[in-house]
């Protein structure tokens, strides 16, 4: 009876750690993207060869890609939300170091960028055609004259401030804040600054070129075919290294969580259920050798429900016991 109940308060532990625990992944994995994840494409080109031209190929890409039917919006994207690679910079509301320390992501795309990804522009203006930088260097923000910012990098950045029209540093670079976006996610879901996210009018030197395609509902899956077909046939100067949904590239991201959630889930069938066998087990071997007992209640006048209830509450007991 003492291995029993100690069984049952080992199992009550493990499991309510392990609920803890699955609660913590599931809600890490339902966090509403910020973006039209279900029905967003990305796909990524690598050129070679001396007759690869970036800019044209990009411009020819955009063009092709814009005309398929089924496709809401395209844009040229440096990087992918939450596939786990990315980058990211400090900002800060003044031109000094010690104010320089809000990490956020950060994600170049041309004057489709918004519509693309779906997000949604809360306030001010999104960028237009003329800002947009081509061929600039990854690495130096400075030739961008305006970004756009979430909700919550423009109030880690500014606090309460009305963050529209204000300017952003990273240690000697500067730009000023033309749009402040609703919620969107970052690049990599373990993260705690993921919530932290900036947009730069920017195409970025190649040969690498990424793209976000958004098709109608229920058009996703149809597109991705025809998409790495069409662009496969439009340059020999380039391979289409992928085109993926970002359903998948998001389950990737979260394969740990969602396996960490399965293994606990698995864990906890199995110790409830060797538990609840050793609480039958004994209950089983309590009532074997009590036959005489029961005989002698049974026949000086107790009912089966008397026998029953006695067991029962044994049973009860020793499970309190054990949970308390």
């Amino acid at each position: 009876a003492i291995l029993v109940g100690l069984q049952i308060a080992l199992t009550l532990a493990v499991v309510a750690n392990a609920v803890f625990i699955i609660m913590q992944r599931v809600e890490k994995i339902g966090r509403p993207p910020g973006i039209d994840s279900d029905n967003l494409i990305f796909v990524q080109s690598y050129g070679f060869g001396p007759n690869y031209d970036h800019r044209q190929t990009i411009d020819n890409d955009l063009h092709l890609l814009r005309s398929l039917p089924g496709v809401v919006s395209v844009s040229p994207i440096s990087q992918i939300p939450m596939s786990g690679g990315g980058s990211s910079t400090n900002l800060g509301p003044e031109q000094k170091r010690e104010k320089v320390t809000i990490n956020t992501n950060h994600f170049s795309v041309d004057e489709h960028g918004v519509e693309a990804l779906g997000v949604k522009l809360g306030e001010a203006r999104n960028f237009t055609q003329a800002e947009i930088q081509y061929n600039a260097d990854p690495a130096n923000w400075d030739f961008v004259p305006f970004v756009i910012l979430n909700k919550d990098a423009a109030i880690a950045t500014f606090g309460t401030e009305h963050a529209v029209g204000k300017t952003a540093y990273d240690y000697s670079h500067s730009a000023v804040v033309i749009g402040v976006m609703e919620n969107m996610l970052g690049s990599w879901v373990g993260w705690d600054k993921l919530t932290q996210v900036m947009l730069t009018p920017r195409i970025e030197a190649g040969p690498l070129a990424r793209y976000v395609v958004r098709a109608e509902p229920g058009r996703r899956d149809a597109l991705i075919a025809e998409i790495e077909q069409k662009l496969s046939n439009s340059n020999p100067h380039r391979a289409i290294t992928y085109v993926k949904s970002h359903t998948e590239i998001k389950e990737r991201s979260y394969r740990s969580d969602s396996r960490m959630v399965a293994f606990l889930s698995v864990l906890i069938g199995l110790m409830v259920s060797v538990t609840a066998l050793g609480i039958v087990g004994l209950a089983s071997f309590h009532v074997n050798v009590r036959r005489k007992q029961i005989g002698t209640r049974r026949a000086v006048g107790a009912r089966r429900i008397d026998i029953i209830r006695y067991f029962m509450v044994e049973n009860w007991l020793l499970t309190t016991g054990g949970v308390i």
